[in-house]
């Protein structure tokens, strides 16, 4: 296979602002055409494949193995990406009415969605899709929000194009499939894929964030953007001066949510600069209007220590959503957090212990000095009465990225408790924390062997990534001999039993 052609900047700052990126391959239009005929005739035979598309049809992975393909990930979710096993064939039938807005679910579960890129999605079109073929329509720059805003803000952008085109969307992009008012089915395949490891090298080739000036979505969030923008590897620049700090904080107090939104990602764009408006700011952190509360959280989270101790103090709130948002700042602020985050892990309330936790595994831990501390204290929510805090704690335990042998026995040991949780999301973000941690999770290996029996898809396929990853040979070997007994022949049709 060919090098992996990286997303130019142009492209890498479109998937930040926007959440999403159009991709355009060269295979021959005989590829695509081809692939479509078999699709069709699988779906017309035997039903929806779901999960099982790749083995049925097997030209399918050729897309994902082009070099424009696997370098658009590689950009966005770093080299060791995986394809998450979940994929589905969304087949569209004439009459279909127009799906409501929606962000995909985590197979009904409930998470913290990550405004970092760990998960990403692509949409591949096997056809032409035109406009009476009800396309999927993308709210661009909604990824970072968890409710909608129901206001102008909101675009519909259909996903046109011919044969083959793709779209690599951020996971928690707002979108919806179109009304079909054609004669003709339309096919859209999707597929999931997760990152396995922090950047580890500059994505954005260390170039600096260039503001939007008006090209990026309805509503403004420089501050958010160039904080995703740094965590790939990019850089960022100040660019306005201290002067504006009185005049952006009396418009905190618009009653226009607008004004209110855009003076927080002004403030925020001055970092310490700004620090006088800390608790200006940190009263917006319970915002009616989450643009406003993100400006704010990732604002204050740019100001030192006194705007952690804003964070960290309404991390506490008795509200959920301003207890996340503070989350998110405390995720931003990084290794100067670390003190206050882990402080909280042993907090009363519920909700207050999820978001530390979520906030923690955001920041990670590698060879800080809280990397045994900070480990051991999240061990101790391993048994937490609460499996939605189980379930934050397990994923957090494979972002930690900690690299000392104390600190990785404490997690090896607590993941390996939580994948026998009574919980099956629990089970399955600490499979899949498992393989992230690669070969440092060797100890592991019976407790994964028994996974592969687990009554939950997911938890099985996480299990098997997470042998490959270990790379040892007994690791192989156990997976090997699973992998033999559970193989897929895709010439095995109802027509074609022998």
């Amino acid at each position: 296979m060919s090098q992996p052609i990286a997303l130019t900047n142009a492209q890498l700052r479109q998937f930040v602002s926007h959440g999403y990126v159009v991709l355009k391959t060269d295979f021959p239009a005989d590829f695509h055409d081809t692939m479509s005929r078999r699709i069709k005739e699988v779906m017309a035979k035997e039903g929806n494949p779901g999960n099982n598309i790749l083995p049925r049809v097997p030209e399918v992975q050729e897309v994902f193995h082009h070099p424009v393909i696997r370098g658009a990930l590689d950009s966005v979710l770093g080299a060791d990406y995986i394809m998450h096993p979940h994929r589905h064939c969304h087949f569209t039938a004439p009459g279909r009415q127009v799906q409501s807005w929606h962000k995909d679910s985590y197979w009904g579960y409930s998470k913290v969605r990550n405004h970092h890129p760990w998960w990403a999605m692509i949409f591949y079109y096997d056809h032409a899709v035109d406009e009476p073929l009800g396309p999927s329509g993308l709210m661009p720059g909604t990824q970072y929000y968890n409710a909608r805003c129901l206001d102008k803000s909101e675009q519909d952008v259909h996903l046109l194009g011919e044969a083959g085109t793709m779209a690599l969307i951020h996971y928690d992009l707002w979108h919806r499939g179109n009304a079909n008012v054609s004669e003709h089915t339309r096919s859209m395949l999707k597929f999931q894929f997760v990152r396995m490891s922090r950047p580890a090298r500059p994505t954005a080739e260390a170039a600096p964030w260039l503001p939007m000036n008006g090209d990026g979505p309805p509503n403004s969030h420089e501050t958010i953007w160039r904080r995703q923008w740094q965590w790939l590897g990019g850089s960022v620049q100040q660019h306005q001066t201290a002067g504006a700090v009185g005049t952006w904080v009396d418009q905190l107090n618009n009653p226009d949510q607008r004004m209110r939104m855009q003076a927080a990602d002004a403030l925020g764009q001055l970092g310490m600069a700004a620090a006088d408006a800390i608790p200006a700011l940190a009263a917006h952190l319970a915002d009616e209007y989450e643009p406003v509360a993100l400006n704010a959280a990732y604002g204050l989270a740019g100001m030192g220590s006194p705007g952690i101790e804003a964070l960290a103090a309404h991390l506490q709130s008795k509200d959920k959503n301003t207890s996340r948002n503070a989350a998110y700042g405390l995720a931003d602020a990084g290794t100067p957090a670390l003190a206050a985050v882990i402080d909280r892990l042993g907090h009363a309330t519920e909700h207050v212990r999820g978001y530390a936790a979520f906030a923690l595994g955001e920041i990670g831990l590698g060879e800080s000095a809280y990397a045994v501390t900070g480990t051991t204290e999240l061990a101790k929510l391993a048994s937490d009465g609460s499996e939605w805090v189980r379930r934050n704690v397990a994923e957090a335990f494979g972002t930690l990225a900690v690299v000392t042998p104390e600190a990785n026995a404490v997690r090896v040991d607590a993941l390996g408790r939580l994948l026998c949780d009574a919980d099956e999301q629990t089970r399955f973000n600490s499979a899949l924390a498992f393989a992230r941690m690669g070969p440092a999770a060797a100890a592991a290996t019976p407790t994964l062997q028994a996974s592969l029996q687990d009554e939950n898809r997911y938890v099985r396929a996480n299990a098997v990534d997470a042998l490959n990853r270990i790379g040892t040979p007994e690791a192989h070997h156990i997976l090997i001999d699973y992998l033999l007994g559970t193989r897929w022949c895709y010439t095995t049709t109802p027509d074609s039993l022998f």
